[in-house]
């Protein structure tokens, strides 16, 4: 019997460990993928560390996927073994129910799973994945290069489709790390007037050369003051992790402006008189389906948009895991697996 090879978290908080299994056969709807690379991230921890209540475990994490078709279950169709794929937390959906009908199928209640949450994920050399969250690869892009894609790419894309700006409008990337330079990027070449805003100038050449045509240092003053100054931000898309920056920051939108927050930070606190006043608003955004994972991947090779990663080989689970979560890593970090 074939045989897979998988980093498994044994329970929350408990560290990797490698294990050898019966290669899986995919079921109704389903397809087997052998994995390529896997991107490691942030999110990763509500699997790690046990913050969803009721997961099963062991587990297997990882939904930053991309690999290649190499099994077909019953019921499949549109797919082929050999095609390169990819596979993000979107774990797939019924296509039935009230939210897949109006077009919402993220929040599907009969979702078949979130990828490497509520089923096994990426840190393998095999995975399962239901046909409707698979998202087609362009053959342009290296599967270790755009893993990240599938989520820090997908979620910061996303967000400035969603966020109301044109072509032309003033939109600030807060934060130049793993979401944000990818973030500087995507804005850069959808036609926005970008303003990076950082901590620091040390990463202000970098933010330029991704395409920022301003910089603003957060630490030496009021980035909200510096966004007025140039006429109020359509959008600020909030990477940081800090709810004070975040709120720092707000007073900087303009008139019919969004704060766009797709980095996890808990209670926030912003000035609902200066809302009032703009017609402002707050939002939170989520990364997205299978179809939005296609557009990211097809629009970033039609950009040259790429990201800027860190390697490490599948034995290597956990010594990555600890890089990325330490904040260190420059930008994002991936496993890379099979070929």
């Amino acid at each position: 019997m074939a045989k897979m090879r998988a980093m498994v978290v044994p329970n929350p908080g408990g560290r990797f460990r490698m294990e050898e299994r019966e290669l899986p056969e995919p079921g109704r709807h389903e397809v087997r993928l052998r994995v390529a690379a896997c991107g490691v991230c942030h999110s990763d921890a509500i699997t790690v560390e046990g913050h969803m209540p009721g997961l099963g475990y062991p587990r297997i994490p990882g939904h930053e996927v991309i690999g290649v078709i190499d099994a077909l279950g019953s019921s499949v169709e549109g797919w082929q073994v050999g095609e390169r794929v990819g596979v993000g937390w979107f774990g797939g959906s019924c296509g039935y129910c009230r939210n897949c009908r109006r077009g919402d199928s993220f929040a599907c209640e009969t979702i078949h799973g979130a990828t490497g949450v509520t089923r096994d994920g990426g840190y393998a050399t095999h995975m399962l994945a239901h046909a409707s969250a698979l998202a087609r690869m362009p053959e342009a892009l290296d599967p270790v290069a755009s893993a990240p894609l599938l989520c820090a790419g997908i979620t910061t894309f996303n967000a400035l489709r969603n966020c109301g700006a044109a072509p032309g409008d003033l939109v600030a990337i807060h934060g130049v790390g793993g979401l944000g330079h990818l973030g500087i990027q995507f804005a850069a070449r959808q036609g926005f007037r970008t303003v990076a805003v950082n901590r620091g100038r040390d990463k202000e050449e970098l933010a330029r050369s991704l395409g920022a045509h301003a910089y603003i240092d957060s630490q030496t003053g009021d980035p909200a003051q510096a966004l007025q100054a140039m006429g109020g931000a359509k959008a600020i898309i909030a990477t940081v992790t800090s709810a004070e920056a975040m709120q720092a920051i707000s007073g900087g939108l303009g008139v019919n402006g969004t704060l766009m927050v797709i980095g996890a930070v808990g209670g926030l606190t912003v000035n609902s008189l200066d809302l009032l006043g703009k017609r402002a608003a707050v939002r939170g955004w989520y990364s997205g389906t299978a179809a939005d994972s296609e557009d990211t991947l097809r629009f970033s090779q039609l950009n040259a948009i790429a990201s800027m990663n860190e390697m490490f080989a599948l034995e290597q689970a956990q010594a990555a895991y600890d890089r990325m979560m330490s904040g260190k890593a420059r930008f994002r970090v991936v496993l890379k697996i099979g070929a």
